[in-house]
């Protein structure tokens, strides 16, 4: 294996503050990555993290975990292994988008993990879907608490920040599609979320995802230039393009880039979940989406931000392997870069 160039404009080195080698044998142990794998995951730019929207998957043994556990342990006590990935330098919080989750639990995640991994936590659906819906996603009601920042910071801000302190990363809200008499006034939904954002504390980085293509409108983009949101760039067959989605999010002034690789085109989710588990291989490579990801991480690390981006399962079969793919993609661009006399 040969060492990675050092160049003193490219920061190199993934781990500067990676935990110490375990005295004691873990709850659950890493799996020995490849030599090709450390080496991209070690030249990658620091201000990087690529990571997976969870990280309990029995699947992933051999690629991420050194052998099989439940997904109960792996949810628990996983993240330690998990961090040992030379390229996974983060992970997304889903499960708090169902159920507000307590400092006491962001906490216990953090403390499984070095100083320089990042979490990508999503809110709370109780502030971020207009609608009450049952147990099978039918809608039951209108929700009183959406888009209620007070209800926001209490249930999701504070906690997820005093919690994972330093691990925090983006705070993202997701928007689950709409009602159609919001997508009919999409300007209402942008003037609605300007007031939700401006009433946040300043300090954290929040990100905004949606799921309908009405509301993606200059509007939108004005509501989080005013508050210093970013958008989150979405990979969903409800969305336009990340070509598209990047063109209007021009519109923002620079800074770091937040993006969710969610679903494969085609597919519904369920669909994917079936065809691709257990998600220990790439089913469907999509090598454009990548191409794409990497062009949007290169507009935040050119000018010296962070770019983070967590991929799902359900985008091509496997997220780690996802991820691996997109970091070559990245050192390509980086390559490119250096060879034209540009710097990082």
């Amino acid at each position: 294996m040969t060492a990675p160039p050092s160049d003193p404009e490219i920061p190199a080195g993934l781990f500067g503050d990676a935990l110490p080698a375990p005295t004691k044998k873990l709850p659950v142990e890493a799996a020995t990555p490849q030599d090709d794998v450390i080496e991209v995951g070690a030249r990658l730019p620091q201000d990087l993290y690529l990571g997976t929207s969870s990280w309990s998957f029995p699947g992933w043994a051999g690629l991420v975990y050194a052998s099989g556990a439940s997904e109960s342990v792996l949810s628990r006590k996983g993240l330690a292994a998990y961090s040992r990935h030379p390229v996974l330098r983060a992970a997304g919080i889903d499960r708090g988008f169902y159920s507000a989750l307590t400092r006491a639990e962001f906490a216990a995640y953090a403390q499984q993990v070095p100083a320089s991994f990042r979490f990508l936590v999503k809110a709370p659906s109780t502030v971020t879907d207009a609608s009450v819906r049952d147990e099978n996603g039918r809608v039951t009601g209108e929700n009183e608490g959406f888009l209620d920042a007070r209800l926001a910071c209490d249930l999701f801000v504070e906690p997820a920040t005093t919690g994972l302190e330093a691990n925090a990363g983006p705070l993202v809200f997701q928007f689950s599609p709409l009602p159609r008499k919001l997508l009919a006034e999409p300007q209402r939904f942008a003037d609605a979320l300007h007031g939700f954002l401006k009433f946040l504390p300043k300090g954290p980085l929040y990100a905004v995802e949606i799921r309908d293509a009405e509301v993606l409108t200059e509007g939108l983009m004005q509501a989080l230039a005013d508050n210093n949101a970013r958008y989150c760039f979405g990979v969903h067959p409800r969305l336009p393009g990340l070509p598209a989605q990047a063109k209007l999010a021009s519109m923002l002034p620079p800074g770091p880039t937040v993006a969710r690789w969610n679903l494969h085109a085609g597919y519904r989710y369920e669909e994917a979940k079936a065809n691709y588990a257990p998600f220990n291989r790439l089913v469907d490579p999509d090598p454009r989406t990548r191409k794409h990801l990497a062009q949007l991480a290169m507009r935040a690390l050119v000018i010296h931000q962070p770019a983070f981006i967590v991929a799902n399962n359900k985008a091509e079969g496997s997220a780690p392997l996802s991820c691996v793919e997109l970091a070559r993609e990245v050192e390509t661009l980086v390559e490119e870069k250096r060879a034209g006399g540009a710097t990082l």
